[in-house]
């Protein structure tokens, strides 16, 4: 155990006395996390991390029930921090204003969509005749350069479309066990389901369901900060170079003879192998824990809970030195090594949502992340940044081990083939 410990420590030193590599371990994540803050107005002193007064242009073409509250529900206390809505007319100078970044996103409301919910009884012998007619769809015309402001504004539409099926099926039902009870005629249907229908529309749009305040378990307000959600995609990236970094050394120390003179003494290849690999997961745990209390004490970043995240991040790095192995195992040459680390680095950046939206992208592409411990990571941190606990992320942190110990097992065994750590 002694030996494993002394090559562990080795490595981290010369890890750590590495210039270049400090760099790409520590100073990139943390400029890049600071700069994507900066660029989403995390320092701009929102009350909401960052994400506060966010324009919105709203066009009510159809003025009745349903499309003002919609409007009232945009123009409300509950959101007045967060939406700084206008109102238009012109939906094409709408769309020009978000095209020059002055507004986050046009929500047009077009003439029909309250009939289309909640028909005018005049017109119901006609809809019965030829058959219910299309529902009137909102449209939402958002800005792509600031993906999480618009799905702010998505949001709130959803949860507005959401209660207004709630209670438009809700008032199917009601009409339907008073024309089964006697209590009205067939003929007043109508009329009783466009009633209970404006109802239902003046609550929508009054709803204290529709908020984006959370609270945890414990009754404990969530504040919602954007440095949360991105820094841990940075850290996760940088993480596979400092796991490939330390696979290179075991194939520098091979090509310099260190390794050979290494097992010459009285050390086996288990230990040689092991002291690697520990000194490899030490380093990344070390990068990991110093980018996350960094961004918390200078920038009060809440990560979530404690012990939650320490767990996560300790299978999070075991799963990344799964990698690294592999790839060393792979790779002939330390070159080699480098040049496929820095492939996977961006590629795992890519599918683990550091540089994407991944829930704008397809089903088969969301499940081809899950190859990746960014994914995982990410979706584990972003569950505690929302007031998750231990318990919440019990499943990526499954993922992550049994991902670290699959990929560990073929790492060995390529590692005996080949003989990368034989006398």
């Amino acid at each position: 155990m002694r030996k494993l410990l002394l090559i562990a420590f080795k490595d981290i030193r010369l890890a750590f006395r590495d210039r270049t590599a400090l760099i790409l371990m520590l100073l990139a994540p943390f400029l890049l996390t600071v700069g994507m803050g900066a660029v989403t107005g995390r320092f701009s002193g929102g009350s909401s991390g960052g994400i506060s007064n966010i324009p919105v242009i709203l066009i009510n073409q159809d003025g009745r029930e349903l499309g003002n509250a919609l409007v009232d529900l945009f123009q409300s206390d509950e959101l007045g921090e967060l939406i700084a809505p206008t109102v238009g007319g012109d939906p094409q100078a709408a769309y020009q204003k978000v095209d020059r970044d002055e507004a986050v996103a046009v929500v047009l409301i077009p003439a029909g969509f309250t009939a289309s919910i909640i028909p005018d009884a005049a017109n119901s012998s006609s809809q019965s005749q030829e058959g219910a007619a299309a529902p009137v769809q909102i449209l939402l015309y958002t800005n792509p350069t600031t993906p999480t402001s618009a799905g702010v504004v998505k949001t709130i539409v959803d949860a507005f479309l959401t209660e207004v099926e709630a209670g438009r099926v809700g008032g199917e039902v009601a009409v339907r066990q008073l024309i089964a009870s006697g209590r009205i005629r067939p003929e007043q249907a109508q009329e009783m389901g466009a009633e209970i229908g404006s109802s239902q529309a003046g609550a929508a749009g009054q709803s204290t369901s529709i908020t984006l305040k959370n609270i945890t378990p414990n009754g404990q307000a969530v504040k919602f900060d954007v440095l949360a959600l991105l820094a841990p995609g940075m850290a996760l990236m940088f993480l596979m170079y400092t796991v490939s970094n330390g696979g290179r050394t075991l194939l520098n120390e091979r090509s310099q003879g260190t390794l050979p003179r290494l097992l010459v003494s009285p050390t086996t290849s288990a230990q040689v192998l092991g002291g690697k690999m520990l000194g490899i997961y030490l380093t990344g745990l070390i990068q990991m824990l110093l980018l996350i209390y960094g961004t918390s004490v200078l920038f009060g970043v809440a990560w979530g809970d404690y012990d939650a995240v320490q767990a996560l991040v300790m299978a999070a790095v075991f799963a990344a030195v799964g990698w690294g192995m592999l790839i060393t195992a792979i790779a002939r040459t330390p070159g080699q090594v480098s040049a496929i680390g820095s492939a996977i680095m961006l590629t795992f950046g890519i599918l683990g949502g550091t540089f994407i939206n991944l829930n704008s992208m397809p089903a088969w592409f969301r499940a081809l992340t899950k190859i990746t411990p960014n994914a995982w990571g990410a979706e584990g941190f972003t569950t505690l940044a929302l007031g998750g606990t231990l318990q919440d992320v019990l499943v990526p942190i499954l993922a992550l081990l049994v991902m670290g110990a699959v990929l560990f097992a073929i790492a060995l065994l390529l590692f005996n083939r080949r003989g990368l750590a034989e006398r």
